[in-house]
């Protein structure tokens, strides 16, 4: 009876354990709370980025103002393609950055002249002064800010929106002449691209 008894003991003992192991092994799949799902291909984060950017793009492109000439079409879009960069103390690139003159310097880019790197010293340098009343897409608008000189400087849009890097904890956004603020703060304004009738080639016969 002894080996008997002590077989059945054993079976009895590992019973329980074997149990245990079979329930431990059904529960493997689920790691974490995550089941796969082989049928369902989430779409990945670089996908997303793509479509969100191209749909960004595309919604940019309809901040141009259609009566905007051929050169301030091209410095607006280089401008409001770039909504959104973070503000960067001296930056000037996309993958940098932008303050608020190196987004004037980056979106003139393609100009044929060299602006200078400051709102100040651009306030001060080339282009002709123009009236608020008599703002152009691709005119410069300054402010000053908590400052006795030029200190800001903005891209106008037309319809008394312009486009900036505002500040530090800010990115490239546009903005309204008609807030109290901007207002209060409004300098001068100046017309650096070339007037429309300089830029007509003259056909020789």
């Amino acid at each position: 009876m002894r080996p008997f008894f002590k077989t059945w003991l054993t079976i009895c003992l590992l019973m329980p354990l074997a149990a245990h192991a079979t329930n431990r092994e059904q529960r493997l799949p689920n790691v974490n709370g995550y089941t796969p799902k082989s049928h369902v291909s989430a779409p990945s984060s670089k996908n997303k980025q793509t479509a969100k950017k191209s749909i960004q793009l595309s919604d940019n492109s309809k901040l141009v103002p259609p009566m905007a000439s051929k050169e301030s079409s091209n410095v607006l879009s280089r401008a409001v393609n770039v909504l959104g960069t973070p503000y960067r103390w001296g930056g000037s690139s996309p993958s940098k950055g932008f303050d608020c003159s190196g987004l004037v310097k980056y979106a003139f880019n393609d100009a044929t002249f060299d602006l200078p790197r400051t709102s100040n010293a651009m306030a001060k340098g080339h282009g002709e002064e123009v009236d608020r009343e008599d703002l152009k897409p691709g005119d410069l608008i300054f402010f000053k800010l908590k400052s006795r000189r030029v200190n800001h400087v903005a891209i106008y849009l037309g319809n008394d929106r312009f486009i900036h890097a505002p500040r530090r904890g800010k990115s490239v956004s546009i903005d309204t002449l008609k807030k109290p603020y901007w207002e209060k703060h409004y300098v001068v304004a100046k017309r650096v691209l070339p007037k429309e009738q300089n830029q007509m080639r003259v056909v020789q016969r």
